[in-house]
């Protein structure tokens, strides 16, 4: 479960510097915009008069002069909005940013146990809110409060007096929005994890609709959905809720102060102390000043919408990530391949070790399996190798060289993985093989053509620049696990780790995978995990791990020729001595 850290907009106004020029610009413009409201308000109380006494002339003088300062307000308006809009986004593209490239760094631990749909969530939904609220803090908020002042400073000098009455009720306004805005915003926040778990239920429900089927639990899932749409449907109505009565309560607050300074300015007119075109001004004044409260009000509760999503976002920032190079970090020249395991021992979770004192030597060339049952370590060896996880103690070499030691970038261009299930991008097929490094294409083609993948590749329309879709749903799983070893020794790598690569294919498409990989695994150091034993007989050695531990080593003649752990496991798959 993530923590939620403290969260504030203020740690957003660094990324604003850069963007010093166009704020200032379009703080101009927002000066420009926000003083047409008392000129226009004093422009009413001369208006207003002069209807009532049926002064033509004045009232066309007074008009032209009100078209131009609205016009002079709306172009100051134009330049505001389109000024501040640009670092607005900017800053949300930013965050938006940044929080991925922290997400492709969080350690693999914080991964696993972080939900696909809820981080999707995250980086969609909830940095969209916040770049809104940026946006409109910058571009409404901030000019609405400073017409507030500004407006409500006109009043004063128009009549202190009877702007002191009309202050009072401010408080109450004051206190209505910040209770109704930390009950919205908890209310949001609520929300905002339903959502995310609904997403995280389509996420699972269309990656496993087959299996639905398969074993007919449509009916299952169905009424799991509607149970997620339900709470998500709760809780969107209590916050729709809040906002629904707060409106009306603050409108009523905003009625009853407009007809309680009705009734001052006729009481002030009355005792002489404020005349008609005086009043007409303050009552145009006042009307001003319901837009600015409206858009505050409901800036606000965005703002505070905002303000949850902004920690859901900052509690990703507070995750655990992979460990950083040394500053003295080695890099890799020529790799012979040679892997070294000395008393290493890892463990997930305190008290529950997963590997115990392992040592191990693999010789540059050698090809090495690891067997064992389910939960024995195998995985977790791989993690290591690739520093994905770092051992607690003891040291994992390469060419004598502790990875701890070495640049991860250098690493794991030495040490390629093939995994059991061969996670594709969408893009064309020479993109897939490429995967992000600079390749030409005739290097592409060499390393298809080693992975025993370039003739069904060539057999497809647009050869190379055939397209990949989603997940590789246009693929067989054999011409994706192609892929994937085309993808693995593009770089040639000294070291291959093979995760149960042909366990999940049929017969004919184990034998064409099984041809690339004899030709991929020529002249490298590979370790194979493998639960099928047929597949791993011709290994030069045979690790057999359990409980974190090595209980056997040898080749597949020597280890079945003697009573063990491996003969036993030969024995339950059928497999017989040579």
């Amino acid at each position: 479960m993530l923590a939620p850290p403290s969260a504030g907009f203020r740690r957003l106004l660094p990324l604003l510097m850069p963007y010093r020029s166009a704020l200032l610009a379009g703080g101009v413009c927002m000066l420009v915009f926000v003083a047409c409201w008392p000129l226009l308000a004093w422009l009413a109380g001369q208006l207003i008069p002069a209807i009532g006494a049926g002064d033509f002339g004045r009232v066309l003088q007074v008009i032209g002069l009100a078209l131009t300062v609205f016009m002079l307000q709306k172009l100051a308006q134009f330049g505001q909005d389109t000024l501040l809009a640009g670092p607005a986004l900017q800053v949300s593209q930013e965050l938006r940013r940044r929080l991925f490239a922290r997400l492709q760094k969080l350690d693999f631990g914080v991964l696993e146990k972080l939900s696909a749909g809820d981080l999707t969530y995250r980086l969609t939904e909830d940095a969209d809110r916040v770049g809104e609220v940026i946006y409109k803090t910058i571009q409404d908020t901030t000019p609405s409060a400073l017409q507030l002042v500004v407006v409500f400073g006109y009043m004063v000098w128009l009549d202190w007096k009877l702007s002191l009455g009309t202050l009072l009720l401010a408080p109450l306004v004051a206190v209505l929005v910040s209770v109704f805005g930390a009950k919205v915003m908890g209310a949001a926040e609520k929300s905002q994890k339903q959502v995310s778990e609904l997403a995280s239920l389509l996420g699972e429900a269309i990656g496993g609709l087959p299996l639905v089927r398969a074993f007919a639990a449509e009916p299952w899932l169905q009424q799991r959905f509607e149970t997620e749409i339900d709470l998500h449907r709760r809780a969107r109505y209590r916050t729709q809720r809040l906002l629904a009565l707060q409106y009306p309560v603050v409108g009523f607050l905003e009625a009853a102060g407009i007809l309680s300074v009705l009734l001052m300015g006729a009481a002030r007119i009355q005792s002489g102390d404020l005349n008609g075109q005086g009043f007409s001004s303050y009552v145009a004044a006042l009307l001003m000043l319901i837009d600015p409260i409206s858009h505050l009000t409901t800036n606000f509760n965005e703002f505070q919408q905002g303000q949850a999503s902004l920690r859901r976002l900052r509690e990703i920032e507070h995750q655990a990530i992979e460990p950083p190079d040394k500053t003295q970090a080695l890099a890799l020249d020529h790799v012979a391949g040679e892997l070294t395991l000395e008393q290493v021992n890892f463990s997930y979770e305190a008290e529950q070790p997963v590997l115990r004192n392992l040592s191990l030597r693999v010789k540059p060339g050698q090809v090495v399996a690891l067997v064992g049952p389910s939960g024995a370590g195998k995985s977790t060896l791989f993690s290591l190798l690739l520093r994905f996880n770092t051992a607690q103690s003891g040291r994992v070499l390469l060419d004598g060289c502790d990875l701890a030691d070495l640049k991860a970038s250098e690493l794991r261009k030495a040490v390629a993985l093939v995994p059991q299930q061969s996670a594709v991008f969408s893009g064309t097929v020479a993109e897939a093989i490429a995967f992000g490094r600079p390749a030409t294409l005739e290097q592409i083609r060499a390393a298809a053509r080693l992975a025993n993948a370039d003739g069904f590749i060539e057999a497809m329309p647009g050869g190379y620049q055939a397209r990949v879709e989603e997940r590789g749903s246009n693929f067989s799983g054999g011409q994706l696990q192609r892929l994937a070893i085309a993808r693995a020794v593009l770089g040639d790598p000294a070291v291959l780790l093979l995760d149960e690569a042909t366990s999940a294919l049929d017969a004919e498409s184990e034998e064409a995978v099984q041809r690339g990989l004899d030709q991929a695994m020529a002249g490298r150091t590979v370790l194979v995990i493998a639960h099928r034993l047929s597949t791993v007989q011709e290994a030069d050695s045979i690790v057999v791990l359990e409980h974190g531990q090595i209980v056997d080593q040898g080749n597949h003649d020597l280890l079945i020729s003697r009573p063990g752990r491996y003969r036993d496991l030969c024995e339950r798959q059928l497999i017989r001595g040579a």
